[in-house]
């Protein structure tokens, strides 16, 4: 499939779905139950890529896409097709959030509501995490993910670093390292997402999931998982220098600082990453250095790729660079 920009926007939106709204899930689907949203379905938009077979059912209304870009193509195609018409503050999720967070979803939509402009909340029990490999994730180096690179899966020519220079930060220099929320489940304010202008995300879906890359299983969607929080908030997700680092180990929010997320052990062969329910941490964080930091070389090894189907598979305004 080679979905263009215009096939996307073509897609039939849920003619359910309010304006002026203050608060708004947007839940990225694929054959999730969805039991756990049905209290506050009203303040759902779903949207589905499982096929009619796997249509939640009532009480949701939900809007098709095609399984393609994993949830990063789900939220950039809502705030693309919703840019003028966005919720005050929106929580994005996916179909199943119970492996990455331990609290129900009455007390996150109370912290997505405390949400400041400028800011991303995020949610426990996983800590927030660190990604470093500009030259490409060396999926060989981590047994722990190879649920992901085991599976067929469309490559992108461009780096991570390279796609986050020219599209994310407007930079002409690499970070050392950045912060992310393993899963993608944030919540950000409507002028926030607006800092960015419209073309700015149009750009940003069109290379990042439609044309070549219009793959129920892209490299881009896990890199798109990784770039959220500095797209939004880059003084504290971005860490451009090893002097660039948070003093405290953790902000005001609880989240591990600038500079001090988690890094998975390359050779690791379960991926718990690390917990935080005020216990230690499964491995140490420790800020990154230039001792620290990993080679970021690209996985040249030839991984064997499973064929599972697509039904088969689960689920600029402003600058950032400096």
């Amino acid at each position: 499939m080679c979905l263009t920009k215009k096939m996307a926007r073509d897609i039939p939106m849920n003619p359910a779905r309010q304006t002026n709204l203050a608060f708004e899930i947007v839940v990225s689907h694929y054959n999730e139950d969805l039991t756990w949203l049905k209290e506050h379905c009203a303040e759902c938009c779903v949207y589905s890529k499982g096929g009619e077979k796997n249509t939640p059912g009532l009480p949701f209304s939900s809007t098709p896409l095609p399984n393609i870009g994993r949830e990063g193509h789900t939220f950039l195609y809502h705030i693309v097709n919703h840019y003028e018409n966005l919720a005050e503050v929106t929580l994005f999720v996916q179909g199943r959030i119970d492996d990455h967070v331990d609290m129900t979803l009455a007390e996150m939509k109370a912290k997505a509501k405390t949400t400041a402009p400028g800011q991303v909340t995020t949610y426990p029990f996983r800590e927030l995490e660190l990604f470093e490999h500009w030259e490409g994730i060396p999926w060989d180096k981590y047994p722990c993910w190879k649920r992901w690179s085991s599976m067929a899966t469309q490559k992108m020519p461009e780096t991570p670093g390279v796609l986050f220079q020219k599209y994310i930060s407007g930079s002409d220099r690499l970070p050392v390292a950045i912060g992310f929320a393993p899963g993608a489940i944030f919540a950000v304010k409507k002028e926030t997402i607006m800092s960015h202008s419209l073309a700015f995300y149009e750009r940003l879906l069109q290379k990042m999931f439609l044309g070549e890359m219009a793959h129920v299983n892209p490299e881009t969607g896990h890199y798109m998982e990784r770039f959220w929080l500095a797209l939004f908030n880059p003084a504290e997700y971005v860490q451009w220098d090893h002097s660039d680092l948070s003093q405290t180990e953790r902000n005001k929010d609880g989240q591990l600082a600038k500079g001090r997320w988690y890094r998975t052990p390359m050779g690791s062969g379960i991926d718990l990453g690390a917990m935080r329910r005020g216990e230690e941490l499964d491995s140490p964080v420790s800020p990154i250095s230039p001792a620290a930091g990993s080679s970021g070389m690209s996985d040249s090894s030839e991984t064997e790729l499973s064929t599972m189907t697509d039904e088969e598979f689960p689920e600029h305004k402003s600058s950032i660079g400096m």
